[in-house]
């Protein structure tokens, strides 16, 4: 259930150009795997970003689903593909999991979102932080 503070900044599959590109190279025979995913992710693979969670709706036939607390992430890294239209992001978690988003279009705005919340999270963290003989641990 959303709650009504919940603003959605992204709901949407994968970016069009990873399955044209991988279209492409399925033409030779040493491609046919990249398509053969690109097919899979472009079917059943469903983004949504919002102020609070990541939600990863994937797999076979999209019966996974994995959701991830914008406060859990300690980290994000992600590299360009498709020469630059899209890319992978990899969300670190504070437990040291990691959470991969592959084929995600604009990813840089994504990124620049996801950062910008985190950081404000952590800037009203620090400001509340107890002092005297509590300590943090």
């Amino acid at each position: 259930m959303i709650n009504t503070n919940e603003i959605a900044f992204y709901q949407g599959g994968p970016a069009k150009s990873d399955l044209i590109i991988n279209l492409l190279a399925g033409l030779s025979i040493l491609g046919l795997p990249f398509t053969f995913a690109a097919i899979v992710r472009a079917l059943w693979l469903k983004y949504k970003i919002t102020n609070k969670r990541i939600t990863i709706e994937g797999g076979w036939f999209g019966k996974n689903k994995t959701q991830v607390s914008l406060s859990n992430i300690e980290e994000i890294r992600s590299i360009p593909r498709g020469f630059g239209s899209y890319g992978d992001m990899v969300l670190i978690l504070n437990d040291g999991s990691k959470v991969e988003m592959k084929s995600l279009p604009l990813f840089r705005e994504k990124q620049k979102f996801i950062e910008d919340i985190i950081n404000k999270r952590s800037e009203t963290l620090k400001l509340n932080e107890v002092e005297g003989f509590a300590t943090k641990s």
